[in-house]
């Protein structure tokens, strides 16, 4: 089994900073993309940033030059530093990662969601 388990979420005031920390454990052979999603409830889940194994990046519009995504691969670990949160920014944040257990197969995994809140 592959698990995902996220940390790092809570209550800041706008304009404060959270990092969160996702980590992959388990039957892991290698893992390819990594990023965050983050949904509201009664939306669609978005992608708020993704990491390739090679380091390359990807961000949604809203966070660009507030959030950096980074991961650590000898960890199976991804991490998400957000600055200048805004109340908008308000949401559960789901880890995502696409993992091979095998040579031959990925699939996606999800974390269980952690809440983060930008409120005065």
């Amino acid at each position: 089994q592959v698990q995902l388990v996220e940390s790092g979420g809570g209550l800041v005031q706008p304009g404060g900073s959270l990092r969160l920390s996702c980590a992959a454990s388990g039957s892991i052979f290698s893992i390819y993309a990594m990023g965050w999603y983050r949904q509201a409830p009664g939306k669609q889940r978005e992608l708020v940033a993704a990491i390739t194994s090679d380091g390359s990046t990807n961000y949604a519009d809203s966070v660009k030059g507030r959030f950096t995504i980074s991961r650590d691969n000898a960890k199976n670990t991804v991490f998400l530093q957000m600055n200048s949160l805004k109340p908008e920014d308000t949401d559960v944040y789901y880890c995502n990662a696409d993992i091979g257990r095998t040579p031959w197969a990925t699939r996606d995994y999800w974390g269980q969601g952690t809440k983060v809140t930008a409120s005065s």
